[in-house]
């Protein structure tokens, strides 16, 4: 077993770390009191070819593997989480599916615009009435006259109203009865008639990310934009999950490093009783407590990425990865802000704006509890 990064490998990673730090750092506070979408930040991303890391470059991807877009995603975290989740939902929910599922026609349609980051995907599959119950969707599709005719709702969607989103796969009811329903994912572009993007979320965190609800009224698609075959989607989301729960994983590493990275350098400037509060025993327990777990976590993560690459199953390692990464994120943010004191609770501070963020890791993408379900039924239990 190999524990060290190829050179390509240890090439992005040096990569978007530096763009993290040297791009995102500056402005990443701003963002977040403003709530502002980081427009010129994903135009950067987009010049380095990292919105399409894992896409063949047939189609204008990066050619790159899963372990290589999981370093980029954990490097952004480490510095701000609204890009991240903006880079990553686009590119396990919003590209990925097109990529697996999609035809030829429509791979070529759209795959080079969202490898360039020319335009954002998104996944549409959260109701109000069908959130960790992913299966009992509302949102319906009727064929008639060589349209899907779709109405519905779905909320807290990321990457659907900037200026820039493109096409948003939604999970619809295609047909059967409420016995045997019939789930289909099908591909909406933005500026569709009957298609409309609600306000954003007032959120707690990720600020700078964009999430809002959608509706649909009778938003009438072509019947070619099924993607897959009829009846495949309840099966297609799950694998997408599987993919995105990799990606939200290296969220939680990156999140966390990057609290132990303002803890340690603010320990060691901030003096009290004579010293750099570093010196004392119970901040360094602390400090050599995350390090660990961080550490540990990484390669929880990176093993679900390297088994995905391998064409292994690896549903139950990503499941074990999401569920440690997200509460690591959340206890490392808060071990963050109490090494800060009162200085913590202080929105300058970036460990103020980790905590925020944190607690979003372990519901996302799948709660800590289902996460939990996914792993005791691949144990067999």
């Amino acid at each position: 077993m190999d524990f060290d990064l190829s050179d390509d490998h240890a090439l992005i990673q040096r990569t978007v770390r530096d763009f993290a730090r040297g791009e995102i750092a500056p402005v990443a506070e701003e963002l977040d009191r403003t709530k502002s979408f980081p427009y010129e930040i994903v135009r950067k991303l987009a010049g380095l070819q990292l919105m399409g890391i894992p896409f063949p470059e047939e189609y204008g991807g990066g050619g790159g593997d899963t372990l290589a877009y999981v370093l980029a995603v954990e490097e952004l975290t480490r510095i701000d989480s609204s890009v991240a989740i903006t880079l990553c939902a686009h590119t396990s929910l919003g590209t990925q599916p097109i990529w697996l599922f999609g035809s030829e026609e429509q791979k070529r349609e759209w795959l080079p615009r969202l490898c360039a980051g020319e335009v954002l995907g998104a996944f549409g599959l959260t109701e109000p009435e069908a959130g960790s119950d992913a299966g009992n969707t509302k949102t319906r599709a009727r064929l008639e006259d060589g349209q899907w005719v779709i109405d519905g709702a779905k909320q807290f969607i990321t990457n659907a109203g900037t200026d820039i989103s493109g096409v948003v796969t939604i999970t619809a009811v295609t047909g059967g009865d409420n016995g045997q329903r019939e789930i289909s994912n099908l591909l909406v572009a933005n500026g569709t008639p009957g298609y409309e993007q609600g306000e954003p979320y007032r959120k707690m965190g990720w600020n700078a990310s964009d999430t809002r609800p959608l509706t649909f009224t009778d938003c009438r698609v072509p019947e070619d934009n099924l993607l897959g075959p009829r009846g495949a989607g309840f099966k297609q989301f799950l694998h997408v999950l599987d993919i995105g729960r990799i990606g939200v994983a290296a969220m939680g590493v990156g999140l966390a490093q990057g609290a132990l990275d303002e803890a340690l350098a603010y320990a060691k400037e901030r003096r009290a009783f004579g010293q750099p509060i570093s010196r004392f025993q119970a901040i360094q327990a602390k400090l050599a407590d995350l390090s660990t777990e961080i550490e540990a976590a990484r390669l929880l993560v990176y093993k679900a990425a390297r088994l995905k690459d391998a064409g292994r199953n690896f549903t139950l390692t990503a499941a074990q990865a999401k569920l440690k990464t997200g509460r690591l994120a959340v206890r490392a943010t808060e071990e963050a802000v109490q090494i800060h004191g009162g200085y913590g609770y202080i929105e300058e501070y970036p460990v103020c704006r980790f905590y925020r963020d944190a607690k979003i890791l372990t519901i996302g993408e799948g709660t800590d509890e289902i996460q939990q379900m996914v792993i005791a039924r691949a144990l067999g239990a």
